[in-house]
């Protein structure tokens, strides 16, 4: 079809089904040439289906989304990253699509590729500060709706849902600032590499104080309330993941020198005697076997590797940021791909 201006695009858009009424770029065939030879793929090449519409996400495709967002042309690479994220098994998007709770995939990037997009670590990491991140985002929320064909009422049943399900929820860790090896690194994809994590919408964490202990205490208690999702009688196993702000993970990293002493402290205060629920949910716990044995306490998820700790946010201080997991997900970690270069050729 042949595009004549915005809005008879947008006319056709809502018309049929296509984007959320937020403004759209007409992906003309010119500039989805473009997005199809920033991927360095075959227009035709299939990604994956996606759930609930087993929709065919080829290259093509995800470029005309790309396109209709906005999303810069170099983020190619990283939008095809994290489709085969989200159609791994494990991830279970059609779940994740589908339920009533609130979740959508959260993206954590690693490697210099978060310089070259834009995409924020510090300072309103998580949403408020300018960015590529916003823009790619949105293009993998066309994605979902316009290819694997997740709507809300129709085929999702999410009683609430989050701001990611429209915008996205895509970040970097702050590999300059962190003490700690980076996310993507420690999950065997070093350099640039983006981890899909299936996100409940995002939790503030303050504390004053400058102990270590004590901070990673805070934040254990903090995320382990009663009604959140790993703590779902249904849900037999859940994550959580935890950004960390420089100025703490400095301080925290002279007690615990990696992320994973980090999240298994963070796990060890995350467990809940049952009494801090009623007595009918104690017996759910006990078949599930989600009781710890040695200690009589329930913990959020099932051991400290399920804990994604990560160094991001500005250099204040006093706030974590934490972001429980939907449950029956598994977080995947998959390399971004660059193009050949120039150079390289």
């Amino acid at each position: 079809m042949r595009w004549t201006g915005r809005p008879e695009l947008h006319g056709l858009c809502r018309g049929a089904g296509l984007g959320r009424r937020a403004p759209l770029v007409p992906p003309t065939e010119g500039l989805a040439r473009e997005y199809l030879a920033a991927s360095g793929r075959y227009p035709d090449e299939l990604i994956a289906k996606l759930p609930p519409l087993d929709g065919e996400a080829t290259v093509e495709k995800i470029a005309v989304n790309a396109a209709m967002a906005g999303a810069p042309t170099e983020s190619m690479p990283l939008l095809i990253a994290a489709v085969e994220a989200v159609a791994e098994d494990d991830f279970n998007l059609a779940a994740v699509n589908a339920t009533t709770g609130s979740s959508a995939p959260v993206f954590v990037v690693n490697g210099e590729i978060r310089g070259r997009l834009s995409i924020p670590s510090g300072s309103g990491a998580l949403g408020g500060v300018a960015g590529g991140h916003v823009s790619i985002g949105r293009a993998f929320r066309l994605i979902i709706r316009n290819i694997a064909g997740q709507v809300t009422g129709v085929t999702s049943k999410s009683v609430y849902g989050n701001p990611a399900r429209i915008a996205g929820l895509m970040f970097g860790e702050f590999e300059e600032a962190s003490p700690w090896r980076p996310l993507g690194e420690r999950r065997g994809c070093p350099g640039n590499a983006v981890t899909a994590f299936a996100g409940m919408g995002t939790m503030n964490i303050v504390d004053p104080g400058n102990d270590p202990d004590l901070l990673l205490e805070q934040i254990g208690k903090s995320i382990a309330y009663p009604g959140a999702n790993g703590y779902a009688h249904a849900i037999t196993y859940s994550e959580v993941l935890v950004a960390i702000n420089p100025v703490w993970a400095e301080m925290i990293a002279r007690a615990y020198p990696t992320a994973e002493d980090v999240a298994e402290r963070i796990w060890e205060r995350s467990k809940r005697p049952m009494d801090a629920w009623a007595e009918r949910y104690h017996t759910w716990f006990i078949e599930g076997g989600r009781v710890d044995p040695s200690t009589g306490l329930v913990p959020l998820v099932p051991t400290p590797q399920q804990v994604l700790v990560v160094c991001g946010g500005g250099l204040g201080g006093l706030h974590a940021a934490a972001i429980h997991g939907w449950g029956e997900t598994r977080s995947i970690t998959r390399p971004v791909a660059m193009p050949p270069s120039d150079a390289d050729v």
